[in-house]
């Protein structure tokens, strides 16, 4: 007789190694069929943006060439997530279900609906592994959830370390033949004409294979110089890995390990690697808040900000999403963004600085954009990203720090290399220009073949009244 199969619900894990509903369905010996859907139907789902769709193509196929290299196939299907699982637990006739949780608001309810509609008759195994501690594991004092980085992120180093993540099983056995599921290319993700996406191909190969391979080289390569490279935008000093993450390509037990596996071996290495989890340790935060506050991609976590005087700019919005603001870092940024799907995280805090505060254009809307064009778009570091910058979020940088964006290219990028390369039009400026070419002598101007509202836009908005205005506005919504 025999064995009733297993679904392995795949959603932002698809990967091979460390996934230990993978694991635990291996080890059943029982039929597994490795499921994915395309949920756009449950309430509360956000749609992925068309850079994530991207992406995620890619990264199905290369999870379908994996799975079929042990022995298993992927099922695509497209629709309801409850109604699919439902009714493929019954068609046949499974005996259980295995996931990984998620923490986002449409997730969590859907996950409770699972339990209590389908917990009678399946097997349920909810399994943690998208971050590196669990909301439960970190309270304060007080047994509540933190609203501030540092004293959760020094709780997380209290408490013990992430477990070592564990190999890909060796074999799978694949789901009934009569299970069948869509061709990927129906799911339609990838843009229809015209193609927006020749840059993507040029910068990236989502899959597995190759967020391993990246972080080999970030360990190579960047690591020693992290402390510093990781705010020069003009150098690899990153680890690019954010889409690998967001996609589950890669787990953050994977990461940790292998960051602590070659820290020590001189102290820059160890410095880099301490500032480098510390950002898996933002990434876990702003899961945590979205679990305690699901409300974050919509509402200001502050609430004094809740009127906040916005701006409907369009003609400003719209030049801010070109990259022609005048401002050549915020701009390169921009063309950075709209080109590779991807944006150095110091332009991103330029950038999002200067939409909410020199154009007093609401947060949403950059953060919208973001998760329209970012590969790495991901809901909870979005949200909880662009209220840090605007000031409204939890332990948010201070509205009255503004990001002068001259000031902010000259010091991270002296020499103009991030400029030059995605502002080719004044590649030919000098480095004391490159970042406010509004300023620059007619000569120097004329020098380097450069004309200002013609070549490159003038400044949308100048410096010292942006300023002044957005503390303005800051100031006509104090509390008493």
């Amino acid at each position: 007789m025999s064995m009733r199969p297993v679904i392995l619900w795949y959603r932002d894990d698809l990967r091979l190694a460390d996934h230990a509903p993978l694991r635990a369905a291996a080890a059943s010996g029982a039929p597994v069929i490795p499921l994915f859907i395309l949920d756009e139907a449950t309430p509360g789902q956000w749609r992925p943006g068309g850079a994530s769709r991207w992406w995620l193509h890619h990264s199905l196929a290369a999870l379908a060439a994996d799975l079929g290299a042990i022995g298993g196939r992927l099922v695509i299907r497209r629709g309801d997530s409850l109604e699919i699982i439902a009714a493929m637990a019954r068609e046949q006739g499974a005996q259980a279900l295995y996931f990984h949780r998620h923490h986002g608001p449409a997730e969590t309810v859907l996950e409770d609906r699972l339990w209590r509609d389908l917990g009678g008759s399946l097997e349920m195994r909810r399994f943690p592994g998208r971050l590196l501690h669990e909301p439960e594991q970190v309270r304060n004092a007080s047994g509540e959830p933190f609203r501030v980085f540092t004293p959760f992120w020094k709780a997380c180093l209290r408490l013990p370390e992430p477990e070592a993540p564990a190999p890909a099983p060796p074999r799978l056995s694949p789901p009934p033949p009569q299970v069948t599921g869509l061709a990927l290319d129906s799911l339609q993700l990838l843009p229809q004409a015209p193609d927006w996406a020749s840059g993507l191909r040029e910068t990236w190969r989502p899959g597995e294979a190759s967020a391993q391979a990246r972080l080999e080289t970030f360990l190579e390569e960047a690591l020693k110089v992290y402390s510093e490279g990781r705010d020069q935008p003009g150098r690899p000093g990153t680890s690019r890995i954010s889409p690998h993450l967001r996609f589950g390509e890669i787990s953050p037990r994977q990461i940790w390990h292998a960051v602590r596996g070659v820290q020590g071996t001189f102290a820059a290495t160890t410095r880099g690697g301490d500032a480098f989890l510390r950002e898996l340790g933002w990434r876990d935060f702003c899961h945590h808040l979205l679990l305690h506050w699901p409300q974050l991609p919509e509402q200001p976590f502050n609430p004094r900000f809740a009127d906040f005087p916005w701006r409907n700019d369009a003609n400003a919005f719209a030049a801010w999403t070109r990259g022609q603001t005048g401002y050549p870092l915020v701009d390169a940024g921009m063309r950075e963004l709209w080109h590779t799907g991807w944006m150095h995280n110091r332009a991103r805090m330029v950038v999002a600085s200067f939409l909410v505060k020199h154009l007093l254009v609401h947060w949403r809307q950059g953060q919208d954009w973001f998760w329209d064009t970012l590969v790495d778009a991901d809901l909870a570091n979005n949200a909880g990203g662009w209220q840090w910058v605007a000031g409204c979020g939890a332990d948010a940088a201070p509205y009255f720090r503004i990001f002068n964006p001259v000031l902010q290219g000259q010091k991270f990028d002296s020499r103009g290399d991030y400029a030059r390369r995605w502002l080719p039009e004044l590649r030919r400026l000098p480095d004391k220009d490159i970042h406010a070419p509004f300023a620059a002598g007619t000569a120097t101007l004329a020098a380097a073949g450069v004309r200002l509202g013609v070549d490159y836009p003038e400044p949308l908005v100048e410096h010292g009244f942006a300023r002044r205005r957005a503390l303005e506005a800051l100031a006509s919504r104090r509390g008493p």
